[in-house]
């Protein structure tokens, strides 16, 4: 293919899409190998642009693996957003049917979120760490504007180190679930939530 007629493909991509599929590359290679291995050399390649594009998105590697954290963090956050008004248990399957969903869809961006706790750049982990608390927050949030849950919300001391300790053991369920293939995702989806009911009970 003439240079010229590669440029004009390359174009046909706007900003937004053009973002979105290096930051869709970027998942990948984040969630095969540790952050350190990923090159940069390897994204502008497998997405087919120069190093010089890819650097004007990101200007360094960790601004490129931030984003690819923030960007399934945003996903994940609006997987599980609580609907106002409904009570927690009778939403709780409903999201995590969607959840798990998302998981299967974007298992490469959900390696690739969990894999930033282990990244050496402490801003990269920063990012992470924001984004567990966000999720935190939310499920927080839900529990306390629940009739069932709210009254009790307030004087249990323990509620906010039970739900973060339920996120890690979602999270590993889904990592090993992702790998193995096994069981069904409504065995999966029924496990975890009754995990939650019991350790917020």
């Amino acid at each position: 293919m003439p240079a010229n007629q590669g440029e004009r493909a390359r174009r046909r991509l706007s900003t937004e899409e053009r973002r979105e599929q290096l930051l869709s590359v970027g998942a990948r290679l984040f969630s095969e190998s540790p952050y350190d291995e990923v090159r940069i050399e390897r994204v502008a390649e497998m997405a087919d642009v120069s190093r010089g594009l890819l650097y004007h998105y990101f200007p360094t590697k960790r601004d490129f693996f931030a984003a690819v954290v923030e960007r399934e963090s945003e996903r994940m956050l609006r997987m599980t957003a609580a609907v106002p008004g409904v009570p927690v248990r009778e939403q709780l399957l409903a999201s995590l049917d969607t959840y798990l969903a998302y998981v299967q869809a974007h298992a490469h961006g959900f390696r690739a979120f969990h894999r930033a706790d282990a990244a050496g750049d402490q801003a990269v982990r920063r990012v992470y760490q924001r984004a567990l608390a966000a999720q935190e927050q939310q499920i927080l949030g839900a529990l306390a504007a629940d009739p069932e849950f709210g009254p009790a919300f307030e004087s249990t001391p323990g509620v906010r180190l039970a739900v973060r300790g339920w996120l890690a053991f979602t999270t590993a369920v889904c990592l090993e679930w992702l790998r193995d293939g096994a069981p069904a995702r409504e065995q999966v989806r029924d496990l975890c939530a009754r995990a939650l009911l019991r350790v917020i009970a």
